[in-house]
Protein backbone atom coordinates (compact mmCIF):
# COMPACT_ATOMS: atom_id res chain seq x y z
CA UNK A 1 0.00 0.00 0.00
CA UNK A 2 0.87 3.34 -0.58
CA UNK A 3 -0.31 7.11 1.46
CA UNK A 4 -0.68 9.75 -0.72
CA UNK A 5 -1.35 13.60 1.45
CA UNK A 6 -1.92 16.61 0.44
CA UNK A 7 -3.33 19.70 2.77
CA UNK A 8 -4.43 22.78 1.89
CA UNK A 9 -6.13 25.89 3.89
CA UNK A 10 -8.89 27.63 2.86
CA UNK A 11 -10.26 30.95 4.39
CA UNK A 12 -13.81 29.52 4.38
CA UNK A 13 -15.36 27.27 7.16
CA UNK A 14 -15.93 23.62 6.55
CA UNK A 15 -19.62 23.90 6.36
CA UNK A 16 -19.01 25.96 3.28
CA UNK A 17 -16.48 23.79 1.69
CA UNK A 18 -17.93 20.45 2.51
CA UNK A 19 -21.06 22.37 0.99
CA UNK A 20 -19.30 23.13 -2.20
CA UNK A 21 -18.37 19.47 -2.73
CA UNK A 22 -21.79 18.22 -2.74
CA UNK A 23 -22.53 20.44 -5.19
CA UNK A 24 -23.43 19.09 -9.24
CA UNK A 25 -20.21 20.09 -10.73
CA UNK A 26 -17.75 19.68 -8.43
CA UNK A 27 -16.03 16.30 -9.64
CA UNK A 28 -15.88 18.27 -13.19
CA UNK A 29 -13.92 21.10 -11.55
CA UNK A 30 -11.61 19.80 -9.71
CA UNK A 31 -10.85 17.26 -12.68
CA UNK A 32 -7.35 18.08 -14.25
CA UNK A 33 -7.94 19.45 -17.85
CA UNK A 34 -5.19 17.86 -18.91
CA UNK A 35 -5.63 14.31 -18.22
CA UNK A 36 -8.70 13.63 -20.68
CA UNK A 37 -11.01 12.75 -18.23
CA UNK A 38 -14.90 12.34 -18.35
CA UNK A 39 -17.68 11.86 -15.92
CA UNK A 40 -19.94 9.33 -17.68
CA UNK A 41 -22.30 7.93 -15.42
CA UNK A 42 -23.58 9.14 -11.77
CA UNK A 43 -25.87 7.23 -9.44
CA UNK A 44 -27.12 8.59 -6.26
CA UNK A 45 -25.17 11.73 -5.56
CA UNK A 46 -22.22 11.86 -3.39
CA UNK A 47 -24.29 10.59 -0.03
CA UNK A 48 -23.49 7.02 1.32
CA UNK A 49 -23.73 4.41 -1.80
CA UNK A 50 -23.48 6.79 -4.68
CA UNK A 51 -21.29 6.23 -7.29
CA UNK A 52 -19.19 8.00 -10.09
CA UNK A 53 -17.92 6.34 -13.45
CA UNK A 54 -15.38 8.49 -14.93
CA UNK A 55 -13.71 7.51 -18.35
CA UNK A 56 -9.21 8.16 -18.33
CA UNK A 57 -6.92 8.30 -20.97
CA UNK A 58 -7.52 9.22 -24.77
CA UNK A 59 -9.43 7.34 -27.73
CA UNK A 60 -9.45 3.85 -27.88
CA UNK A 61 -7.33 3.34 -24.79
CA UNK A 62 -9.85 4.98 -22.22
CA UNK A 63 -10.84 2.86 -18.86
CA UNK A 64 -13.73 3.14 -17.60
CA UNK A 65 -12.86 4.01 -13.59
CA UNK A 66 -16.11 3.58 -11.07
CA UNK A 67 -15.62 4.61 -7.38
CA UNK A 68 -18.74 4.52 -4.34
CA UNK A 69 -18.50 6.86 -1.83
CA UNK A 70 -19.22 6.00 1.71
CA UNK A 71 -18.65 7.41 5.16
CA UNK A 72 -19.99 10.79 4.45
CA UNK A 73 -19.94 13.40 7.73
CA UNK A 74 -21.03 16.36 6.85
CA UNK A 75 -18.70 18.76 7.19
CA UNK A 76 -16.30 16.51 8.26
CA UNK A 77 -15.17 14.49 5.59
CA UNK A 78 -16.38 11.78 2.77
CA UNK A 79 -14.48 8.78 1.23
CA UNK A 80 -14.33 7.34 -2.44
CA UNK A 81 -13.61 3.52 -2.68
CA UNK A 82 -12.88 2.01 -6.22
CA UNK A 83 -15.35 -0.32 -7.15
CA UNK A 84 -13.73 -1.09 -10.70
CA UNK A 85 -10.64 0.65 -12.24
CA UNK A 86 -6.88 1.02 -12.98
CA UNK A 87 -5.77 0.12 -9.43
CA UNK A 88 -5.94 -2.82 -7.33
CA UNK A 89 -6.82 -0.38 -4.42
CA UNK A 90 -8.13 3.22 -3.99
CA UNK A 91 -9.62 4.90 -0.81
CA UNK A 92 -10.02 8.59 -1.04
CA UNK A 93 -10.65 10.07 2.02
CA UNK A 94 -11.55 14.16 2.17
CA UNK A 95 -11.62 15.96 5.67
CA UNK A 96 -12.43 19.25 6.21
CA UNK A 97 -11.32 20.64 9.97
CA UNK A 98 -11.60 23.79 11.55
CA UNK A 99 -8.03 26.25 11.55
CA UNK A 100 -9.13 27.75 14.56
CA UNK A 101 -9.44 31.26 12.99
CA UNK A 102 -12.77 30.90 10.66
CA UNK A 103 -11.10 29.23 7.99
CA UNK A 104 -10.72 25.18 7.30
CA UNK A 105 -7.91 23.01 6.41
CA UNK A 106 -8.89 20.62 3.88
CA UNK A 107 -7.02 17.27 3.82
CA UNK A 108 -6.96 14.65 1.12
CA UNK A 109 -5.51 11.02 1.84
CA UNK A 110 -5.05 8.43 -0.46
CA UNK A 111 -4.75 4.83 0.31
CA UNK A 112 -3.72 3.09 -2.86
CA UNK A 113 -2.05 -0.08 -4.49
CA UNK A 114 -0.65 0.48 -7.96
CA UNK A 115 -2.37 -2.34 -10.86
CA UNK A 116 0.66 -4.72 -11.03
CA UNK A 117 1.28 -5.01 -7.43
CA UNK A 118 5.22 -5.42 -6.56
CA UNK A 119 5.61 -5.34 -10.13
CA UNK A 120 4.74 -2.19 -10.59
CA UNK A 121 7.41 -0.65 -8.00
CA UNK A 122 9.25 0.99 -10.62
CA UNK A 123 5.54 3.45 -11.70
CA UNK A 124 5.06 4.32 -8.29
CA UNK A 125 7.06 7.40 -8.17
CA UNK A 126 5.79 8.56 -11.96
CA UNK A 127 2.13 8.25 -9.83
CA UNK A 128 3.01 9.61 -7.05
CA UNK A 129 4.23 12.56 -9.16
CA UNK A 130 0.78 12.60 -11.29
CA UNK A 131 -1.16 12.78 -8.44
CA UNK A 132 0.92 16.12 -6.82
CA UNK A 133 0.69 17.45 -9.88
CA UNK A 134 -3.27 16.88 -10.34
CA UNK A 135 -3.96 17.63 -6.55
CA UNK A 136 -1.90 21.10 -7.11
CA UNK A 137 -4.27 22.03 -9.59
CA UNK A 138 -7.43 20.92 -7.66
CA UNK A 139 -6.45 22.80 -4.33
CA UNK A 140 -5.49 25.95 -6.27
CA UNK A 141 -9.00 25.58 -8.50
CA UNK A 142 -11.11 25.12 -5.53
CA UNK A 143 -9.34 28.20 -4.12
CA UNK A 144 -10.15 30.17 -6.72
CA UNK A 145 -13.60 29.25 -7.63
CA UNK A 146 -14.41 29.50 -3.58
CA UNK A 147 -13.16 33.31 -3.87
CA UNK A 148 -14.81 33.76 -7.26
CA UNK A 149 -18.33 33.02 -5.17
CA UNK A 150 -17.17 35.26 -2.15
CA UNK A 151 -16.68 38.00 -4.52
CA UNK A 152 -20.44 37.77 -6.21
CA UNK A 153 -21.77 36.47 -3.67
CA UNK A 154 -26.00 36.99 -3.81
CA UNK A 155 -29.14 34.88 -3.42
CA UNK A 156 -29.06 32.25 -6.14
CA UNK A 157 -29.81 32.61 -9.31
CA UNK A 158 -31.72 30.83 -12.32
CA UNK A 159 -29.25 30.86 -15.51
CA UNK A 160 -30.24 29.96 -18.55
CA UNK A 161 -27.26 29.29 -21.22
CA UNK A 162 -27.27 27.98 -24.61
CA UNK A 163 -24.80 26.21 -26.43
CA UNK A 164 -24.28 24.60 -22.70
CA UNK A 165 -22.40 21.33 -24.00
CA UNK A 166 -19.37 23.24 -25.51
CA UNK A 167 -16.00 23.73 -24.41
CA UNK A 168 -17.01 27.27 -22.89
CA UNK A 169 -20.52 26.40 -22.06
CA UNK A 170 -19.74 23.08 -20.21
CA UNK A 171 -17.17 24.76 -18.09
CA UNK A 172 -19.46 27.55 -16.91
CA UNK A 173 -22.59 25.06 -16.52
CA UNK A 174 -20.00 23.40 -13.61
CA UNK A 175 -19.03 27.00 -12.05
CA UNK A 176 -22.45 28.09 -11.89
CA UNK A 177 -23.59 25.20 -10.03
CA UNK A 178 -20.57 24.56 -7.67
CA UNK A 179 -21.73 28.74 -6.50
CA UNK A 180 -25.51 27.33 -5.79
CA UNK A 181 -26.91 28.68 -8.99
CA UNK A 182 -29.36 26.80 -10.41
CA UNK A 183 -28.63 25.95 -15.07
CA UNK A 184 -31.09 25.83 -17.00
CA UNK A 185 -29.58 24.06 -20.28
CA UNK A 186 -31.37 25.21 -23.71
CA UNK A 187 -31.12 22.46 -26.19
CA UNK A 188 -32.58 21.75 -29.73
CA UNK A 189 -33.83 18.49 -29.30
CA UNK A 190 -37.29 18.12 -28.08
CA UNK A 191 -36.44 14.57 -26.51
CA UNK A 192 -33.45 15.77 -24.60
CA UNK A 193 -35.65 18.76 -22.88
CA UNK A 194 -36.89 17.73 -19.31
CA UNK A 195 -35.87 18.28 -16.03
CA UNK A 196 -32.85 21.19 -15.94
CA UNK A 197 -33.35 22.06 -19.90
CA UNK A 198 -35.56 23.66 -22.01
CA UNK A 199 -36.69 23.28 -25.62
CA UNK A 200 -35.87 25.80 -27.76
CA UNK A 201 -35.41 25.94 -31.69
CA UNK A 202 -34.29 29.16 -33.44
CA UNK A 203 -34.39 27.72 -36.97
CA UNK A 204 -37.94 27.26 -36.59
CA UNK A 205 -38.78 29.61 -34.41
CA UNK A 206 -39.64 27.92 -31.12
CA UNK A 207 -38.97 27.90 -27.11
CA UNK A 208 -40.25 26.98 -24.33
CA UNK A 209 -41.50 29.99 -22.72
CA UNK A 210 -42.72 28.29 -19.61
CA UNK A 211 -39.75 26.62 -19.06
CA UNK A 212 -37.95 29.73 -19.21
CA UNK A 213 -39.92 31.58 -16.58
CA UNK A 214 -38.59 33.52 -13.55
CA UNK A 215 -34.58 33.27 -15.28
CA UNK A 216 -32.31 36.11 -13.80
CA UNK A 217 -29.89 35.72 -16.32
CA UNK A 218 -29.98 33.87 -20.21
CA UNK A 219 -25.57 33.36 -21.17
CA UNK A 220 -26.28 33.08 -25.35
CA UNK A 221 -22.95 30.97 -26.53
CA UNK A 222 -24.71 28.88 -28.93
CA UNK A 223 -22.80 29.34 -32.63
CA UNK A 224 -21.61 27.80 -36.09
CA UNK A 225 -17.81 26.75 -35.02
CA UNK A 226 -15.84 29.29 -36.98
CA UNK A 227 -13.19 26.59 -37.56
CA UNK A 228 -13.03 22.58 -39.05
CA UNK A 229 -14.36 23.91 -43.05
CA UNK A 230 -13.67 26.38 -44.65
CA UNK A 231 -15.36 29.54 -45.55
CA UNK A 232 -16.96 29.02 -48.83
CA UNK A 233 -19.74 31.26 -49.68
CA UNK A 234 -22.23 29.11 -48.07
CA UNK A 235 -19.99 28.66 -44.71
CA UNK A 236 -19.54 32.02 -44.06
CA UNK A 237 -23.79 32.58 -44.66
CA UNK A 238 -24.26 29.37 -42.04
CA UNK A 239 -21.85 31.45 -39.91
CA UNK A 240 -23.55 34.81 -40.00
CA UNK A 241 -27.33 33.73 -39.62
CA UNK A 242 -26.52 31.23 -37.08
CA UNK A 243 -25.73 33.81 -34.77
CA UNK A 244 -27.74 36.82 -35.77
CA UNK A 245 -30.84 34.62 -35.93
CA UNK A 246 -29.92 32.99 -32.96
CA UNK A 247 -29.15 36.22 -31.02
CA UNK A 248 -32.36 37.73 -32.61
CA UNK A 249 -34.68 34.72 -31.41
CA UNK A 250 -33.13 34.98 -28.16
CA UNK A 251 -33.42 38.93 -27.33
CA UNK A 252 -37.46 38.48 -28.49
CA UNK A 253 -37.97 35.54 -26.18
CA UNK A 254 -35.97 37.46 -23.31
CA UNK A 255 -38.28 40.55 -23.96
CA UNK A 256 -41.21 38.80 -24.20
CA UNK A 257 -40.82 36.74 -20.72
CA UNK A 258 -42.83 38.23 -17.55
CA UNK A 259 -40.39 39.27 -15.47
CA UNK A 260 -37.71 39.70 -18.20
CA UNK A 261 -34.42 38.69 -16.93
CA UNK A 262 -31.90 40.99 -15.31
CA UNK A 263 -29.32 40.35 -18.14
CA UNK A 264 -28.49 38.34 -21.07
CA UNK A 265 -25.24 37.72 -22.02
CA UNK A 266 -24.50 37.31 -25.32
CA UNK A 267 -21.58 35.69 -26.99
CA UNK A 268 -19.57 37.85 -29.48
CA UNK A 269 -15.42 37.97 -30.23
CA UNK A 270 -12.69 40.26 -30.74
CA UNK A 271 -12.79 39.65 -34.33
CA UNK A 272 -15.38 42.82 -34.15
CA UNK A 273 -12.10 44.97 -34.18
CA UNK A 274 -10.82 43.44 -37.91
CA UNK A 275 -6.71 43.08 -38.01
CA UNK A 276 -5.33 45.88 -36.10
CA UNK A 277 -1.73 45.78 -35.98
CA UNK A 278 -0.32 46.91 -32.58
CA UNK A 279 -3.35 49.05 -31.95
CA UNK A 280 -4.73 49.01 -28.89
CA UNK A 281 -7.97 48.41 -28.47
CA UNK A 282 -10.94 48.73 -25.72
CA UNK A 283 -14.43 48.83 -25.77
CA UNK A 284 -14.58 52.25 -27.01
CA UNK A 285 -12.59 51.16 -30.04
CA UNK A 286 -14.32 51.57 -33.97
CA UNK A 287 -14.96 47.82 -35.40
CA UNK A 288 -12.87 46.59 -38.13
CA UNK A 289 -13.00 45.56 -41.56
CA UNK A 290 -13.62 42.11 -42.49
CA UNK A 291 -16.01 39.18 -42.90
CA UNK A 292 -15.41 38.45 -38.71
CA UNK A 293 -15.62 42.08 -38.24
CA UNK A 294 -19.10 42.00 -40.50
CA UNK A 295 -20.18 38.74 -38.28
CA UNK A 296 -19.59 40.58 -34.87
CA UNK A 297 -21.09 44.04 -35.79
CA UNK A 298 -24.89 41.69 -36.78
CA UNK A 299 -24.48 39.63 -33.85
CA UNK A 300 -24.24 42.00 -31.54
CA UNK A 301 -26.53 44.60 -33.31
CA UNK A 302 -28.85 41.54 -33.21
CA UNK A 303 -29.45 41.85 -29.40
CA UNK A 304 -31.42 45.02 -30.03
CA UNK A 305 -35.18 43.57 -29.04
CA UNK A 306 -33.63 42.79 -25.52
CA UNK A 307 -32.48 46.13 -24.81
CA UNK A 308 -35.54 48.03 -26.28
CA UNK A 309 -37.24 45.70 -23.32
CA UNK A 310 -35.13 47.39 -21.00
CA UNK A 311 -32.88 44.39 -20.41
CA UNK A 312 -28.93 44.74 -19.27
CA UNK A 313 -27.34 43.29 -22.30
CA UNK A 314 -23.64 42.32 -22.39
CA UNK A 315 -21.73 41.57 -25.47
CA UNK A 316 -18.66 39.27 -24.72
CA UNK A 317 -16.04 39.79 -26.99
CA UNK A 318 -13.72 36.88 -26.35
CA UNK A 319 -10.69 36.10 -26.74
CA UNK A 320 -9.03 32.77 -27.27
CA UNK A 321 -9.75 31.25 -23.91
CA UNK A 322 -6.85 28.36 -23.67
CA UNK A 323 -7.25 25.22 -21.92
CA UNK A 324 -6.07 21.75 -22.99
CA UNK A 325 -9.49 20.05 -22.69
CA UNK A 326 -10.85 22.38 -25.15
CA UNK A 327 -10.62 24.79 -28.00
CA UNK A 328 -7.63 26.12 -29.59
CA UNK A 329 -4.84 24.92 -26.99
CA UNK A 330 -6.41 21.78 -27.58
CA UNK A 331 -5.40 21.52 -31.24
CA UNK A 332 -1.71 23.45 -31.02
CA UNK A 333 -1.07 20.76 -28.08
CA UNK A 334 0.02 17.73 -29.86
CA UNK A 335 2.48 19.21 -32.34
CA UNK A 336 3.94 21.72 -29.46
CA UNK A 337 4.27 18.70 -27.33
CA UNK A 338 5.83 16.73 -30.67
CA UNK A 339 8.56 19.48 -30.98
CA UNK A 340 6.85 20.45 -34.03
CA UNK A 341 5.22 24.11 -33.19
CA UNK A 342 6.29 27.45 -34.06
CA UNK A 343 5.17 31.07 -34.70
CA UNK A 344 2.81 31.43 -37.30
CA UNK A 345 3.51 33.73 -40.37
CA UNK A 346 5.67 36.68 -39.10
CA UNK A 347 4.59 36.51 -35.98
CA UNK A 348 3.88 39.93 -34.84
CA UNK A 349 0.23 39.54 -34.58
CA UNK A 350 -1.17 39.34 -31.45
CA UNK A 351 -3.14 36.70 -29.95
CA UNK A 352 -5.97 37.72 -27.45
CA UNK A 353 -5.43 35.23 -25.32
CA UNK A 354 -7.17 34.82 -21.81
CA UNK A 355 -6.87 31.60 -19.60
CA UNK A 356 -10.49 29.72 -18.97
CA UNK A 357 -10.85 30.54 -15.45
CA UNK A 358 -11.22 34.04 -16.39
CA UNK A 359 -13.32 33.89 -19.44
CA UNK A 360 -15.48 32.46 -17.03
CA UNK A 361 -14.94 34.22 -13.96
CA UNK A 362 -15.71 37.76 -16.55
CA UNK A 363 -18.79 36.08 -17.34
CA UNK A 364 -19.86 35.72 -13.84
CA UNK A 365 -18.96 39.52 -13.80
CA UNK A 366 -21.29 40.04 -16.50
CA UNK A 367 -23.86 38.84 -14.58
CA UNK A 368 -23.31 40.38 -11.25
CA UNK A 369 -22.19 43.59 -11.83
CA UNK A 370 -25.69 46.18 -12.54
CA UNK A 371 -22.42 48.61 -14.57
CA UNK A 372 -21.52 46.66 -16.97
CA UNK A 373 -23.21 46.61 -20.26
CA UNK A 374 -22.66 46.71 -23.91
CA UNK A 375 -19.56 45.42 -25.17
CA UNK A 376 -16.80 43.88 -22.57
CA UNK A 377 -13.58 42.70 -24.01
CA UNK A 378 -12.96 39.30 -22.64
CA UNK A 379 -9.46 39.05 -22.78
CA UNK A 380 -6.01 39.15 -20.32
CA UNK A 381 -4.73 42.09 -19.59
CA UNK A 382 -1.31 41.39 -20.82
CA UNK A 383 -1.80 40.50 -24.44
CA UNK A 384 1.23 39.17 -26.17
CA UNK A 385 2.20 38.40 -29.95
CA UNK A 386 2.08 35.21 -31.73
CA UNK A 387 5.48 34.75 -31.69
CA UNK A 388 5.79 35.69 -27.41
CA UNK A 389 2.82 33.14 -26.96
CA UNK A 390 4.94 30.40 -28.87
CA UNK A 391 7.89 30.80 -27.26
CA UNK A 392 5.83 30.95 -23.53
CA UNK A 393 4.26 27.22 -24.36
CA UNK A 394 7.22 26.08 -25.89
CA UNK A 395 9.23 26.91 -22.22
CA UNK A 396 6.50 25.50 -20.67
CA UNK A 397 6.11 22.17 -22.13
CA UNK A 398 10.19 22.45 -22.12
CA UNK A 399 10.02 21.94 -26.27
CA UNK A 400 11.84 23.51 -28.96
CA UNK A 401 9.22 25.88 -30.96
CA UNK A 402 11.23 26.29 -34.26
CA UNK A 403 9.39 25.15 -36.69
CA UNK A 404 7.47 28.61 -38.43
CA UNK A 405 4.28 27.78 -40.36
CA UNK A 406 4.65 30.61 -43.40
CA UNK A 407 1.96 32.82 -44.35
CA UNK A 408 1.75 31.11 -47.54
CA UNK A 409 1.52 27.66 -46.00
CA UNK A 410 -1.51 29.00 -43.92
CA UNK A 411 -3.52 30.82 -47.36
CA UNK A 412 -2.82 27.38 -48.97
CA UNK A 413 -4.02 25.24 -46.12
CA UNK A 414 -6.89 27.15 -44.87
CA UNK A 415 -8.16 29.74 -47.31
CA UNK A 416 -9.94 32.89 -45.50
CA UNK A 417 -10.08 31.21 -42.37
CA UNK A 418 -6.50 30.73 -41.93
CA UNK A 419 -5.93 35.01 -42.88
CA UNK A 420 -8.56 35.73 -40.72
CA UNK A 421 -8.04 33.70 -37.43
CA UNK A 422 -4.07 32.96 -37.63
CA UNK A 423 -2.84 35.60 -39.19
CA UNK A 424 -4.91 38.86 -38.36
CA UNK A 425 -4.75 40.05 -34.70
CA UNK A 426 -5.98 41.86 -32.16
CA UNK A 427 -4.36 43.94 -29.59
CA UNK A 428 -7.78 44.06 -27.28
CA UNK A 429 -7.31 45.09 -23.43
CA UNK A 430 -10.27 44.34 -21.17
CA UNK A 431 -10.67 48.01 -20.20
CA UNK A 432 -14.34 47.94 -18.77
CA UNK A 433 -13.67 45.03 -16.81
CA UNK A 434 -10.54 46.57 -14.85
CA UNK A 435 -13.14 49.72 -14.77
CA UNK A 436 -15.31 47.91 -12.94
CA UNK A 437 -13.52 45.71 -10.47
CA UNK A 438 -12.89 42.46 -11.71
CA UNK A 439 -9.82 40.75 -10.39
CA UNK A 440 -8.00 38.44 -13.10
CA UNK A 441 -6.64 34.84 -11.87
CA UNK A 442 -4.19 34.92 -14.29
CA UNK A 443 -2.69 38.31 -16.12
CA UNK A 444 0.32 36.40 -17.78
CA UNK A 445 0.40 34.15 -20.50
CA UNK A 446 3.16 31.63 -18.80
CA UNK A 447 1.46 31.57 -15.31
CA UNK A 448 -2.21 30.88 -17.54
CA UNK A 449 -0.12 28.14 -19.06
CA UNK A 450 1.39 26.63 -16.29
CA UNK A 451 -1.65 26.61 -14.25
CA UNK A 452 -4.08 24.97 -17.10
CA UNK A 453 -1.37 22.65 -18.04
CA UNK A 454 -0.53 21.57 -14.64
CA UNK A 455 3.24 22.63 -14.72
CA UNK A 456 5.15 23.66 -11.96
Amino acid sequence: MAIFRRTHRLPHSPAEVFAWHMRPGALERLLPPWENVRVVAREGGIADGGTVTVRVGPGPLRVAWTVRHTACEEGVLFRDEQVRGPFDHWVHTHRFSPDGEGGCVMEDEIDWRPPLGVAAAPFVRRIERMLERGFAFRHQRLANDLALHERYRQRPLTVAISGSSGFLGRNLRHLLTTGGHRVLRLVRSRRRAGEGSVYWNPAQGKVDHDGLQDVDAIVHLAGEPLVGARWTAAKKQEILQSRRRGTEWIAHTAARLSPPPRVLVCASAVGYYGNRGDEKLTEESRPGRGFLAEVCKAWELAAAPARRAGIRVVHLRQGVALSPDGGALQLMLPAFRAGAGGRLGGGRQYFPWIGLDDTLGLILHAIATPQVRGPLNVTAPLPVTNATFTSALGRVLRRPTLLAVPSLAVHALMGEMGRAMLLAGQRALPAKAERTGYEFLHPSIEEALRFGLGVG
